[in-house]
């Protein structure tokens, strides 16, 4: 398998800038994932990493090998498509041995081969059967069978899980995680599903109007979002943002709400002017001991949990809680926020304001 590194990629079509400089690594082995809304430019920099498309300006690495104006077919990576491309005329087998033949293998080997990705994808009991008749779910995998069989150095994967339903396609997903690490492959995904990236990636890639914003894995992308973009992109619901304007100081440990003070993570830089401190509806308590008050305005239930939506004097937020917690429309109530979770953000520049212990995390393109 391989390493793929990107150093300041971009590419233009006439006077739009699809990908603006982007740079990241993708190491040997990893599930890693370009997420972002339709038009970020996730599928464009995917493109280009396959040969498909050539970069403006900028550099792809595969195995420390510069491969930035070289073909598709000279990359030795295999691209499996949203919709299946395969051959209608032929059977299963004959779909996923297409390229071994295209490349002149002995049939004997071509067999073996066969076989074993026949087992891996479990479809040995449809290789004889014509694709028309096929299941979604069935169709995907041949496709997978298809990029398999050659044993590239990466997959490429554009929103390969997209055609199907949401039950398939939750169970696809985990299907392609497990795939994925029996063979220990180099995969680069795309999709446009914060719960499929958060669920299957082992690193993320947020990117919007052709910017990185966030690189990194799931966890801290989720808990230490780099910009108000990705707190409002990742996450269901949302991160909540609490408007305000004041000063907060290098080195400040807390902000001020209505005379009511919220500890935060340590500053590494001060600002005066619009801010919006950040925090996930799960950080977001409801005590009678806080003076911060909000009033509730609705009550969503979820089974185990409920997601109470509440009107405070800096903006709506939505709290997960226990289903036994018990609010009533239009009451008002104590608010607490948990100190560890929040992040304060410059409301102009959407960029947060990272604390030292998180300045590793909190990196933008």
């Amino acid at each position: 398998m391989a390493q793929i590194r990107i150093e300041h990629l971009r590419k233009d079509f006439g006077s739009f800038t699809a990908v603006k400089s982007s740079s990241f690594t993708i190491e040997d082995g990893e599930f890693f994932m370009l997420l972002g809304p339709s038009g970020c430019g996730k599928t464009t920099t995917l493109r280009m990493m396959a040969g498909l498309e050539l970069p403006t300006s900028g550099h792809i690495f595969i195995d420390d090998e510069e491969v930035s104006q070289k073909p598709a077919s000279q990359r030795d990576i295999a691209f499996v498509f949203q919709m299946f491309a395969l051959y209608p005329h032929m059977n299963v087998r004959k779909n996923i041995s297409y390229p071994l033949y295209n490349q002149g293998m002995p049939r004997a080997q071509i067999k073996e081969k066969i076989a074993e990705v026949a087992k891996i994808l479990r479809i040995e009991d449809i290789l004889d059967r014509p694709v028309g008749g096929l299941s979604g779910g069935d169709r995907q995998r041949v496709a997978l069978g298809r990029a398999i069989v050659r044993d590239p150095k990466a997959f490429f994967m554009d929103e390969p899980l997209g055609a199907l339903d949401a039950e398939f396609r939750e169970h696809m997903a985990e299907e392609l995680r497990a795939l994925h690490d029996r063979m220990e492959a180099t995969t680069v995904y795309v999709t446009h599903d914060q719960l499929e990236a958060m669920q299957m990636g082992d690193k993320i890639v947020v990117m919007n109007h052709g910017v990185v914003e966030q690189f990194g894995v799931p966890q801290d992308i989720y808990d230490w979002p780099a910009t108000k973009f990705v707190a409002d992109f990742i996450g269901s619901p949302p991160m909540n943002f609490l408007d305000f304007e004041g000063t907060v100081a290098n080195g400040a440990t807390s902000v001020q709400l209505s005379g009511v003070d919220f500890q935060i993570p340590e500053m590494l830089t001060g600002l005066q002017g619009d801010l919006s401190l950040g925090v996930r509806p799960e950080h977001v308590k409801l005590t009678d001991t806080s003076a911060y008050r909000g009033e509730v305005l609705a009550a969503e239930y979820l089974g185990t949990t409920q997601i109470v939506t509440l009107r405070t004097d800096h903006g709506i937020i939505k709290a997960r809680l226990s289903s036994s917690t018990n609010v009533r429309e239009g009451e008002t109530v104590g608010v607490d926020l948990d100190a560890r979770k929040l992040t304060v953000f410059d409301a102009q520049t959407g960029h947060a304001l990272m604390s030292s212990a998180n300045k590793e995390v909190l990196t933008h393109g």
